[in-house]
């Protein structure tokens, strides 16, 4: 991941955006992608020839229709790089999108090329242990305790290992489908706030599992 966010700092001055509304990438997840229009077709053709790295960008909203366009984008960004690719025989391409960091786009440039770019700002987060992940990891727990014995061990395959805002943005990424709030995770800069945050989001999710029935015969 070190390599990857190297050459996501070395791309940030002139980073490739792919509009997608509803489909909210987050850092250490991962994005299947079908790439079919010209100007995406370009832009992933140039990440591909270069360094595979581009990123997933929401417009403001009320422009979802302005697509065919050139919507506002909203600032902040998930750059990713590319991990897996597969190009068809008509031109299109199949590929999966692995997130490295959040981005804040500083200012969209004099286009160039049939796809955008924009000089961005690289925001990996500082490295945190605090009481907030600690919460966080005791709801994970108490989640994997309630779900099916193969979900749990999933969830366990995705987080362990992961802490502070990672292991934020990898649970919400395994768990929340919403795209609103996960962005709004996105956005959440504060690792401490986004960890407390996370853990609402969870324990809510736990309040609608029903507990596991102890076995008969085991004292309370």
């Amino acid at each position: 991941m070190r390599d990857a966010l190297e050459r996501v700092k070395a791309a940030a001055h002139r980073l490739k955006v792919f509009p997608l509304p509803s489909a909210v990438l987050l850092p250490g997840g991962i994005m299947p992608l079908h790439i079919f229009e010209p100007r995406y077709k370009a832009m992933l053709k140039d990440a591909i020839d270069s360094d595979g790295v581009f990123a997933m960008a929401q417009v403001v909203p009320g422009q979802e229709r302005e697509l065919a366009g050139r919507p506002d984008l909203d600032p902040m960004l998930c750059v990713g790089v590319v991990s897996v690719h597969e190009h068809l025989e008509d031109g299109r391409s199949n590929l999966v999108l692995t997130g490295v960091c959040r981005a804040r786009i500083v200012k969209e440039l004099a286009q160039q090329k049939p796809y955008r770019e924009v000089e961005a700002e690289v925001l990996p987060d500082a490295p945190y242990d605090g009481e907030e992940e600690s919460t966080l990891q005791a709801a994970l727990f108490e989640l994997m305790a309630r779900v099916p014995n193969e979900v749990g061990q999933r969830i366990a395959q995705v987080t362990t290992g992961a802490h502070g805002g990672a292991l934020a943005d990898l649970v919400v990424g395994s768990l929340i489908a919403d795209p609103e709030r996960r962005f709004e995770v996105l956005s959440q800069l504060d690792v401490p706030a986004r960890l407390s945050a996370v853990t609402e989001d969870l324990l809510e999710l736990i309040s609608r599992i029903k507990p596991p029935k102890k076995p008969e015969g085991l004292l309370n």
